[in-house]
């Protein structure tokens, strides 16, 4: 079975589950975090607990204290502990920095995401720690959700910035439930969007501590099939299983909380968790702010030509399988059409560029969702010259 048809066939079968988290309770109440030991770092990195105004979290760091800093942000199921090859291989003169992202890894387990404020509360840890740390600008790079983060970032908090990188964003709009380039939505209510999207059966394996490949099911099958192209294994996947794991889990984290929709699916998000977070009924409304931002910086957008995970097709967007013929009683492509995920990515930074600064993507052969772990050499050369000709 080809990859794209194995994530479609996962989040198909997870699909007839969707309505439980409306009408039920979630059995998993409390704030819960099953990868309890902390996870082994890379000779060179080094690892601190560090306390803000706002969040205890893991830190991770690598190069002199001295150095331009670089600060890495992580993508959904994963921690700071994607990105040490990557920190350490930054040029001479540059200081990496990843911390864990709340409701992930070892940060605080009683801090949760406020979906209601999409990416904002993950914005102010980041300038939290920028503080703590004396930072007053710093290189931002951001995976997948660290994606989301960036373009709060580069809204918000622009005058902070020295570059953005974007490594396979979300869209600026969110995560599914928009029908073109102008982020409009599907329903009024964002149905078909946040925690009613996230698969109950990968979660248990994760509460169960599943590290096998028993099942379509277990974060490990997800890595090798949904996240990377296979057949790529990665050196170190036991430590990015181990992040996967460190996931917190509850009603306030993953999946979230849900609400009921009479629009089709049955499900609009709910109020808390980082995949509530990541619906545009929350994550939306960032596209005008950045693009109205009075400073500018340069951005470079990399990505995996194969991603299954963001594209105009996304194997997990409901409108992509309900166009496919997965979800039952799919409304058309004219109310609920795929997400145009990467259109709206470039058309906004289209018009970010018009209004100040450039912008480059680039686009990686035979790689999926993690350019920087698949492709580590094409994506370095890269995102160094990047770096140092915007520190210029």
């Amino acid at each position: 079975m080809k990859a794209a048809s194995k994530l479609l066939f996962i989040v198909a079968m997870a699909i007839p589950m969707l309505q439980k988290i409306v009408i039920q309770p979630h059995t998993l109440h409390a704030q819960e975090t099953p990868q309890k030991q902390e996870i082994p770092v890379m000779q060179g990195i080094r690892a601190e607990r560090i306390t803000t105004s706002r969040i205890t979290t893991r830190v991770l760091f690598s190069g002199e204290t001295s150095g331009i800093p670089v600060m890495f942000l992580h993508g959904n199921l994963s921690s700071a502990t994607w990105w040490e090859e990557t920190m350490l291989a930054l040029p001479k003169g540059f200081r990496g920095i990843a911390p864990d992202l709340r409701g992930f890894g070892s940060a605080d387990t009683s801090k949760y995401v406020n979906a209601r404020r999409g990416a904002g509360d993950w914005a102010d840890d980041l300038i939290a720690l920028m503080d703590k740390l004396g930072i007053a600008k710093a290189h931002i790079v951001g995976h997948s959700l660290g994606g989301y983060v960036v373009w709060r970032m580069m809204a918000d908090y622009p005058e902070r910035l020295l570059s953005v990188t974007l490594v396979a964003p979300g869209s600026p709009f969110g995560f599914g439930g928009t029908k073109d380039t102008l982020g409009t939505p599907c329903y009024s209510d964002f149905a078909g969007t946040g925690s009613g999207l996230a698969n109950k059966l990968l979660i248990k394996a994760i509460k169960d501590g599943d590290r096998s490949t028993n099942s379509l099911f277990t974060p490990r099958s997800a890595l090798r099939n949904v996240v990377l192209k296979a057949p790529f294994v990665p050196k170190r996947e036991e430590e990015l299983l181990s992040s996967m794991m460190s996931v917190h889990l509850g009603e306030k984290a993953l999946p979230g909380d849900a609400a009921p929709s009479k629009n089709w699916t049955g499900f609009a998000p709910g109020e808390w968790g980082a995949v509530n977070a990541l619906s545009p009924k929350y994550a939306g409304g960032m596209a005008d702010k950045l693009v109205q931002a009075k400073v500018k910086v340069s951005v470079l957008w990399i990505r995996g030509k194969d991603d299954l995970a963001v594209n105009n097709n996304a194997a997990s967007d409901v409108g992509t399988l309900g166009a496919r013929g997965f979800i039952p009683n799919y409304p058309g492509k004219d109310v609920f059409p795929p997400q145009p995920m990467l259109d709206q990515t470039r058309t906004v930074l289209e018009r970010y560029k018009h209004s100040g600064d450039s912008y480059k993507e680039v686009v990686l052969e035979n790689c999926g969702h993690t350019p920087y772990i698949e492709k580590p050499q094409e994506f370095n050369e890269v995102f160094h010259a990047h770096l140092l000709r915007t520190q210029k």
